[in-house]
């Protein structure tokens, strides 16, 4: 804290000005989702080789297993109950393991600042509200549309750890189905079904409705990093006497929260953004705290949570948790089995 007092004191540009938050957290958002786009790019090409439609040799690019939140919840139960690593999809677990620990410290910050599918929902609520739709859904009837998401995490969860003991657990995690799982999965974009389409066709018509509908109603690892967000210490804290009541911070939050009518912000729809606090008008009437005794400036939680999520990722790669251990000839033989043509 004496550090950044000093770095105050000379007013330095980012610690001083809250109000480029927002392009930070886009910048952010944007890097990350680019590299999800080029990983996806990549396992295009792995596919292609792996299904023998081309001989050209593209190495299979761990970060995929990011689109593979199943399996890597399975992973979870088996790394809970047995210690055991997955060694299929371990940078899915990895970044699961990530997106937790992010939630316990920064709450939601996995979905406010590196989830592509947080930018996608918050570029809809825009076009949406360009087009005079993008209604905010706040209130007490909001309510019946959050059990969604908590009714589909509550399915997964009582599958796989309840329905599921630990010898079938691990009999998925080294099933053909798991280890071809991610190509069904690109599949599933490049040539969806009827029903399919007509999801996330409604999907996005909804999101153009309703502001940021997926993240607020529907994605049910959302609603578990929510959960978890409920023991972290840090919060968002309102002084009402240097307020200026102008709700600024209520109509930008993503989560829909009525954040100008509370003292502090505690509840699982915070994704920690900090976007209220990049717009509020009054210096130091907004800003997040640890256990409502260390006031933090908001841009070291973006800092936080990015650093903790790279963090994650080198330290799987160097103890060899990052990349699987599957050799690629038996990648392709799978693929060539249950997806080849």
């Amino acid at each position: 804290m004496i550090f950044v007092d000093k770095l105050k004191e000379k007013k330095v540009l980012f610690l001083d000005d809250w109000k480029g938050l927002t392009v930070a957290r886009k910048v952010v958002q944007c890097t990350f989702t680019l590299y999800s786009i080029y990983i996806g790019y990549k396992f295009y090409h792995f596919y292609l080789w792996a299904t023998g439609q081309s001989q050209i040799y593209v190495p299979r690019p761990p970060s995929v297993e990011a689109f593979l939140p199943i399996s890597a919840l399975v992973g979870l139960k088996q790394f809970i109950f047995t210690g055991i690593y997955d060694f299929v999809h371990p940078a899915g677990l990895t970044i699961l393991l990530a997106a937790l620990a992010i939630s316990l410290l920064f709450r939601r910050g996995f979905c406010g600042w590196i989830c592509p599918i947080g930018l996608l929902s918050e570029i809809l609520d825009w076009v949406g509200r360009k087009i005079g739709l993008g209604f905010k859904f706040i209130g007490l009837y909001v309510y019946p549309l959050y059990s969604i998401k908590y009714l589909l995490l509550g399915f997964f969860i009582y599958m796989i750890f309840w329905k599921m003991d630990i010898g079938q657990t691990m009999a998925f995690l080294k099933s053909p189905y798991n280890l071809v799982v991610d190509g069904k999965m690109l599949l599933f974009f490049l040539e969806p079904g009827r029903i399919s389409l007509l999801v996330l066709t409604g999907l996005i018509v909804l999101s153009l409705i309703v502001r940021n509908f997926w993240c607020r109603f529907a994605c049910p690892y959302g609603a578990l990093l929510g959960i978890i967000a409920f023991l972290s210490p840090l919060y968002m804290r309102r002084d009402d006497k240097k307020c200026a009541h102008c709700k600024r911070c209520s109509e930008v939050c993503p989560g829909g929260i009525d954040v100008s009518s509370r003292s502090s912000v505690r509840v699982a729809e915070c994704i920690g953004c900090m976007e209220c606090a990049g717009v509020c008008p009054e210096k130091e009437c907004l800003e997040p705290v640890i256990a409502g005794r260390i006031s933090l400036n908001p841009y070291i939680v973006g800092l936080g949570v990015v650093l903790l999520f790279l963090g994650a990722w080198l330290a799987a790669f160097l103890t060899g948790h990052w990349d699987n251990h599957v050799p690629a000839y038996m990648w392709r033989r799978f693929y060539m089995l249950f997806m080849g043509r």
